[in-house]
């Protein structure tokens, strides 16, 4: 299954295109109630670095690793090497509209795990990604446009 979402930032693309890759800005956009925990990852994610952390979705700990792969000055992919679907990749890239505005694409594909468990939360959490990525759309320029 595929998920893409789109928005607009008025800031320059290396400035979004830093932040993104910042292992502490996955928190900061991040609704609530979820609460984001990093085990292990390095400050700024580069070429073949694992990112290990903790979703917790209420009281349901959601364990996750993911690698950080094609990097380049418009762009990643973070992909899912543990956790709670059977395909996870995410697809970061970023396009210029002007020297002070850059359009962040994000395209999911994904599929849900057979399991008892892990199936059915996959799926809820499939579900919640229009909002999760309006918010962080919301928080992002909120961090990059106004420094909130």
């Amino acid at each position: 299954m595929i998920f893409r979402h789109r928005f607009r930032v008025r800031a320059p693309l290396e400035r979004v295109a830093d932040f993104h890759r910042r292992s502490a800005s996955m928190a900061a956009i991040t609704p609530p109630p979820i609460v984001v925990r990093v085990h292990a990852a390095p400050e700024a994610l580069g070429e073949g670095d694992e990112m290990a952390f903790t979703l917790w979705l209420g009281p349901l700990p959601v364990r996750w690793r993911a690698r950080i792969e094609a990097v380049g000055p418009d762009g990643f992919l973070d992909r899912q090497v543990a956790g709670p679907f059977a395909r996870w990749e995410h697809r970061h890239r970023f396009e210029a509209v002007d020297a002070a505005t850059t359009d962040v694409f994000d395209e999911i594909r994904w599929s849900p795990r057979r399991h008892v468990l892990w199936g059915p939360v996959g799926l809820a959490m499939a579900a919640g990604l229009p909002l999760l990525f309006a918010f962080r759309g919301w928080r992002t320029r909120r961090r990059l446009e106004t420094g909130g």
